[in-house]
């Protein structure tokens, strides 16, 4: 046990009060708003900028919510004007109850400084990258896909005693760039130890950015062979503001794909279960192609 005298961290007094209610206490519904690749100075008209239609449809919805950000929180260069003049007018209205992860546009201007030090405590141990934190009887784990090859080492070795430790049933990790995609970069393995671990822990749900589109895939393992007993389900949320971008290749185990808006997937997380749906931001006439605006939704139960 901690001794009462050592001085609690700003980072671990940030994951404290996201706390998990106490045992034997059912939590109620939390409510979850995520997506990546938000603020684009270089398109940044507020408020008519995609940033801030995607902020609006966070701010018409729970007060309480939770945000998760996927990484590339401002373009192009992840420079400190951007997060002030970009981001914070949009999505930094949500900022205290946010919780990041680094995407590779903010490492373009070196260390992600401008990122750790615009979210602070708030991004984790300061330099770092990664973290985790309880809320609604969930675990969320927020991971780093940029870190170079001994720094990843550890991320592996410090998720696996994180996993090992946790006591809720249902888990949450995120990060930028997903392992699996149908959309415009170059599938990466770098993340597959990443993906065996939390697949061997049982956890339901990988959530990543990078690509600038929609993505919802069936649950897999890390060799991407489908597992609908205990696989990893993974979203794709590279929509929260920057220009969208096309489909090059469909990965077998897509279920749902969309480019044709902006927008958010909300979670409502419960006890034993979890439930889904991406909310597009709305045109502002009718759509060219109506057919494309159904919104994906659906239902699982934690494993």
């Amino acid at each position: 046990m901690v001794p009462m005298k050592t001085r609690i961290l700003p980072w671990l007094a940030a994951a404290a009060a996201l706390a998990a209610p106490a045992a034997g206490h059912a939590a109620k519904p939390l409510t979850v708003y995520a997506a990546g690749d938000i603020a684009d100075c270089r398109y940044n008209r507020a408020p008519d900028s995609g940033a801030a239609g995607t902020a609006a449809l966070i701010a018409k919805g729970d007060p309480e919510a939770l945000i998760l950000t996927l990484g590339d929180h401002t373009y192009p260069n992840g420079a400190p004007a951007e997060f002030s003049d970009c981001y914070a007018p949009t999505w930094g209205q949500f900022k205290s109850r946010t919780r990041p992860t680094p995407g590779n546009h903010e490492y373009t201007s070196g260390k992600a400084t401008a990122y750790f030090d615009y979210f602070g405590e708030l991004a984790g141990p300061p330099g770092r990258g990664y973290y985790s934190f309880d809320k609604g009887g969930w675990h969320f784990i927020s991971l780093n896909s940029d870190l170079k090859t001994a720094d990843h080492q550890r991320q592996l070795l410090w998720l696996k005693d994180d996993l090992a430790a946790s006591k809720a049933r249902c888990t949450l990790a995120y990060w930028h760039a997903p392992m699996y995609s149908s959309g415009g970069h170059t599938p990466t393995r770098k993340m597959q130890d990443i993906w065996r671990a939390l697949h061997a822990a049982g956890v339901e749900l990988v959530l990543s950015g990078h690509d600038h589109d929609y993505e919802r895939l069936a649950p897999m393992d890390a060799d991407a062979q489908p597992d609908a007993a205990r696989g990893v389900r993974q979203f794709v949320v590279g929509t929260g503001g920057a220009m969208l971008t096309p489909f090059l290749w469909l990965n077998e185990q897509s279920e749902a794909r969309s480019n044709w808006r902006t927008g958010v997937l909300k979670l409502v997380l419960k006890e034993n279960s979890y439930e889904w749906e991406f909310l597009p931001v709305q045109p502002k006439t009718a759509p060219e192609h109506p057919q494309q605006e159904a919104r994906d939704s659906g239902t699982a139960n934690c494993h």
